[in-house]
């Protein structure tokens, strides 16, 4: 099994995320109300899921790999893929400072979740459409079999550290409950 095979799989679940995000959107923009507990959900979903875990294994792992056979860092793909990382985060902690700002200002809070989830929807969908038809293949074709497989053993490790047993699937039932009320 290639180790990208688990990077592309979470990918599909976390695609969810920007679909109902943008219903969220929608319904801003509409005036229409919604739970500001499903945007906190969300948060916690991109925060630990997609960062800690999924970004961790890319980070800690995919990426030095990807180094150790020659693929660049600096002004390469892995720059640019750790910079998006960055913006990434960076657009979930002003979605989150939006959050506390709707409590006691709505229409503030609500607009500065709004203009940070729409930047989030299109930096991750591009950022997995590169990952995915770009650097895993170098990854698949690079990456020697025997390091493939170690990576495969150390991904599930940094997953029960960083996300804890259970709690992925709690996360697919809640971005699956969130998406039967959105989507």
């Amino acid at each position: 099994m290639k180790v990208t095979h688990d990077l592309r799989n979470e990918h599909e679940g976390v695609l969810l995320a920007p679909k109902i995000l943008e219903k969220i959107c929608m319904k801003v923009d509409s005036k229409e109300n919604f739970p500001i507990e499903h945007v906190e959900q969300i948060l916690e979903f991109l925060r630990i899921f997609v960062d800690k875990c999924h970004h961790g294994k890319e980070e800690d792992l995919l990426f030095p790999a990807l180094e150790a056979v020659g693929i660049g860092k600096e002004n390469g793909p892995i720059g640019v893929m750790l910079a998006e990382h960055q913006r990434g985060r960076n657009f979930v902690k002003e979605m989150a400072i939006g959050v506390d700002l709707s409590r006691s200002d709505i229409a503030q809070g609500t607009k500065k979740i709004v203009e940070n989830a729409r930047g989030y929807i299109d930096l991750l969908r591009q950022h997995i459409d590169k990952e995915n038809a770009v650097l895993f293949n170098m990854a698949d074709s690079m990456i020697p079999e025997a390091k493939q497989a170690e990576l495969i053993e150390r991904f599930e490790e940094i997953e029960e550290k960083r996300v804890g047993h259970g709690k992925h699937e709690e996360f697919h039932r809640m971005l699956h409950s969130l998406r039967d009320r959105y989507l």
